[in-house]
């Protein structure tokens, strides 16, 4: 059997990811329904002596998929393995990770709306008989080898639910979706975040870099760190609100949180097409930007804040974004949301 590759994650932001990441329901902010549900299935796991059932988490990127996976194995004291749906590219590889597992043990799949057909037809029977039907040989002298496999959960995480195939869906015991957080929880994160790394932060600097923070935890982290950069170089160490306003200036990130990218496609869809609508691939190679980036990284928070809205012909820009971008618009279909 081939050894399936595994991600690394040696970069330095992914460590402070590590290192942030809520070990207890306690510290986990937000999510309350999510967390209440996946308490009782737990604790009614529990109670009976099972395993919980397989459990699927969507939603965008950095709001917590990965540490709840984390949250759901300490709670019920198995160990977690982690790896992804491209690293699963052979029957083999699949074999070699859930032969591996001990009894009751999470496997954590993230990105499993990208397991290719042949690997879900196999993890079926995994799923729900805990079992491998494996095909030795070819031809005529092939055979099949049932294997028997340790009793474990699957938690899946996908930022693209729509892509994942009906069959593997229905498969998991419970499907959960991850909103977007409140500014007053991410100010709560913050706060946490800024205890451990021993850093420094007025109520108003926090609060800022909440408002800039998209509404995602990950993206909190990764500004507050950029910013005690700034306090650290520019300043005193200590993160104010004039430090804070000066690293999103020289971030090119402005007071909701928009990045030049996110702009750059604002812009496109009023001057370039007229306000819309316009369709994925056009806007794709009007920005420069993959059609999948801006599905999964861009729209879900500019249709949040109100700037775009989708319509049967294509994306389209309101009346909102223009007056963010400072941008006179008279398109009849740019309306205010």
């Amino acid at each position: 059997m081939s050894t399936p590759r595994t991600v690394e994650k040696n970069s330095e932001e992914d460590i402070l990811d590590l290192t942030l990441r809520p070990k207890t329901w306690e510290e986990y902010v937000g999510q309350g329904k999510v967390k209440q549900n996946l308490k009782i299935i737990i604790e009614a796991a529990n109670q009976r002596k099972q395993i919980p059932e397989h459990l699927l988490f969507y939603g965008g990127s950095g709001l917590g998929k990965t540490t709840l996976a984390h949250l759901v194995a300490k709670e019920i004291g198995s160990e977690i393995k982690v790896t992804s749906g491209p690293a699963i590219e052979k029957a083999g590889d699949l074999a070699a990770i859930l032969t591996n597992l001990e009894p009751g043990s999470v496997l954590f799949v993230d990105e499993c709306h990208r397991l290719n057909r042949v690997i879900e037809e196999y993890l079926y029977p995994a799923m729900e008989d805990f079992k491998l039907n494996l095909i030795l040989g070819k031809g005529p002298m092939a055979r099949t080898m049932e294997m028997k496999i340790p009793r474990f959960t699957l938690i899946g995480a996908t930022t693209r639910l729509a892509l994942i195939s009906s069959p593997l869906r229905s498969r998991f015991g419970a499907t959960f979706g991850l909103n977007f957080y409140e500014v007053s929880d991410i100010e709560k994160i913050l706060k946490r975040s800024s205890r451990i790394l021993g850093i420094e932060a007025s109520e108003e600097a926090l609060k800022i870099i909440a408002k800039s923070s998209r509404f995602t935890p990950r993206t909190a982290n990764h500004l507050l760190k950029r910013v005690r950069d700034f306090a650290q170089v520019k300043g005193k160490g200590e993160i104010t609100e004039d430090i804070t306003q000066e690293s999103l200036r020289s971030l090119e990130i402005d007071r909701l949180g928009l990045t030049s990218a996110d702009r750059r496609i604002l812009e496109a869809i009023i001057k370039k097409f007229n306000g819309g609508p316009v369709g994925l691939q056009a806007l794709a190679a009007a920005t420069a930007e993959e059609e999948d980036t801006i599905l999964d990284i861009y729209e879900p928070y500019l249709m949040r804040l109100g700037f775009i809205e989708r319509t049967p012909r294509g994306r389209a820009a309101t009346k909102l974004a223009c007056q963010h971008l400072g941008i006179k618009f008279k398109n009849p279909q740019c309306k205010l949301l």
